[in-house]
């Protein structure tokens, strides 16, 4: 790993001074993806930048009849806090299953959504909920945040600050793990709304975390497993690699949207 300069700012302003001086710089969150990238020599970045020392980014309230999120929680503190617990019950069930417990008490959720890793969680649970995504100067939808494989719609001067979920009837997650990573190799989240339909959510395709129109429309007529009979996922939207094929890959994905649907109903008994 080469050199490289390290920094602690303790505010946003700081941060973006430091974003916007030309020095080659990498925001530092939860380090689980961007220090292994170092470590491979993917990455050399002249400065990284901690968040780890800004409040602001940390906290949580209802805002706006919404429950907003600091970027830098981390998937620890919020599977065990009580307000994502109360809003969002399954979102916090998804958060306190990625990975093992050493990641998610460094990993962050605004570090995983800025990488968009294509096997992350955060990224379909948040598209399915609708999210709004809160950086320093816009609020961006979570339709429009997702770009495409490790693709945002954020500058490279742009910080995460947090998101800004809606209260959904009902919502759940459920992924099919590659077992040394617990990465997804598919994941499908499901949300319903009582003003705004069913959105499904699918990660584990080639282009990051994308809907599935056909199973929203469906679930939105009948929210139940059997309104989904018959739905395919198109194998060419999935990944493939050594783990499993692009074929088995759309099928698992198929099976796993009714058993999280199933999931749900449940929940909310």
């Amino acid at each position: 790993m080469q050199d490289f300069d390290y920094c602690r700012p303790a505010s946003v302003a700081e941060v973006l001074t430091l974003l916007r001086d030309g020095v080659d710089s990498k925001l530092l969150a939860g380090g689980q993806s961007l220090l292994a990238s170092m470590k491979l020599g993917l990455m050399a970045p002249a400065r990284l930048i901690a968040l780890d020392r800004i409040p602001a980014l940390r906290n949580s309230c209802e805002e706006q009849g919404q429950l907003r999120l600091g970027a830098m929680q981390t998937h620890g503190e919020l599977a065990a806090g009580p307000a994502l617990q109360a809003w969002v019950p399954g979102l916090a069930q998804m958060a306190s299953h990625i990975a093992d417990a050493q990641v998610r008490a460094m990993g962050t959720v605004g570090g995983s959504l800025a990488n968009a890793d294509p096997a992350a969680c955060w990224p379909a649970g948040v598209l399915a909920l609708g999210a709004t995504l809160i950086t320093d100067r816009r609020e961006i939808a979570a339709d429009d945040f997702f770009t495409g494989l490790f693709g945002t719609a954020l500058e490279p001067d742009e910080l995460l600050c947090g998101l800004r979920l809606r209260r959904p009837r009902r919502m759940a997650y459920l992924k099919f793990e590659q077992p040394a990573s617990r990465f997804a190799l598919v994941g499908v989240a499901v949300a319903q709304f009582d003003d705004d339909g069913v959105r499904v959510a699918l990660t584990g395709t080639s282009q990051g975390a994308v809907r599935l129109p056909a199973f929203e429309q469906a679930l939105t007529r009948h929210f139940d497993p059997v309104a989904l009979q018959g739905l395919r996922v198109d194998e060419d939207l999935m990944s493939a690699d050594l783990h499993a094929g692009a074929d088995y890959r759309a099928h698992l994905a198929a099976v796993l949207a009714g058993r999280v649907v199933q999931q749900a109903l449940e929940a909310s008994k």
